[in-house]
This record gives structure tokens, C-alpha cells and sequence, in this order.
């Protein structure tokens, strides 16, 4: 992708699909684990479910840093990419791109099982990559200049 400004839809149409696609296989509910139901049951540390406890309580803090990647992607990105100024989106790419590394905890979670992660969870897990690319990419533009085809 030359294109530097297709970086950052890429990222959020990516994401968008994860919300939508089986993320990993559960048998407990019956099949694969949507996005969106990922998001929530990893949300159970701070937004309690009935029924749900974690392992450890390293586990419910991991996940809880990953609903918060996701809620920073989801409300601070466009905002960053429309409005913030080129340190801001230089900071925000590297904030961005250490979500990417932390979000790769969940492999080493599933252990020997990290098979059980599927499409979802790797759409999810590659927008964050995508998203710092391109606001990397953006950060090195000035934002007086109109980006060059």
C-alpha cells in the first residue's frame, strides 16, 4: 500500500469485521466467540457478568487493558487522525503500536490451545498494527500539506 491514507481506513474497516467474525473457538458457548461477545466477556472485569470469573488476577487485568486498546481505538483514533496535530498523532502511533505488542498476550493465554483464536482475533489484533503504520505515516506529513497521490 503506497497509498499512505489507506493505512488508517484499512485499520478501522479491519476492526469493524473483528466486531462481526468468530474470534475464537469456545465450546462453552456453543461454537465460536463473535467480537463483539469477545469484548464483553473480556470486559467482565470491570463491567461484571453473571457467571463469568477470570482464571487469575493477572487474566482480568489483561483483559481489562485490552477493552481499553479497543475503546482507545474506537473513540481516539478518528479523532486523532481528523484533528490531532503531528506529535499528537506520532505519540498515538506508538500508542497504537504498543497495543499491538500487548494484544499479543492472548496467544501466550491460550497456551498450547492459542489454535483456538481465529479470524476475529486477528483482524482485531492487525488494525492496531494498521492504525499505527498509518498514523506513522501521517505524523511525517505536515498538516498544512495535502498528501501527494
Amino acid at each position: 500500500m503506497k497509498e499512505p491514507r489507506l493505512w488508517i481506513p484499512a485499520a478501522w474497516l479491519l476492526h469493524l469485521a473483528a466486531w462481526l467474525l468468530p474470534t475464537v473457538k469456545a465450546t462453552e458457548y456453543a461454537g465460536r466467540l463473535i467480537g463483539w461477545k469477545a469484548f464483553r466477556l473480556a470486559a467482565c472485569g470491570v463491567w461484571p457478568c453473571k457467571g463469568i470469573e477470570f482464571q487469575a488476577w493477572y487474566h482480568e487485568v489483561l483483559a481489562t487493558v485490552s477493552v481499553l486498546t479497543t475503546v482507545l481505538f474506537i473513540l481516539g483514533s478518528p479523532w486523532v487522525v481528523l484533528r490531532g496535530s503531528r506529535s499528537l498523532r506520532k505519540r498515538s502511533a506508538w500508542v497504537a503500536f504498543a497495543a499491538f505488542i500487548f494484544n499479543a498476550h492472548w496467544i501466550f493465554i491460550f497456551g498450547s490451545e492459542w489454535f483456538d483464536l481465529t479470524i476475529g482475533y486477528y483482524c482485531w489484533w492487525f488494525s492496531f498494527l494498521l492504525l499505527a503504520t498509518g498514523l506513522f505515516y501521517l505524523s511525517g506529513q505536515n498538516r498544512a500539506e495535502p498528501i501527494q497521490n
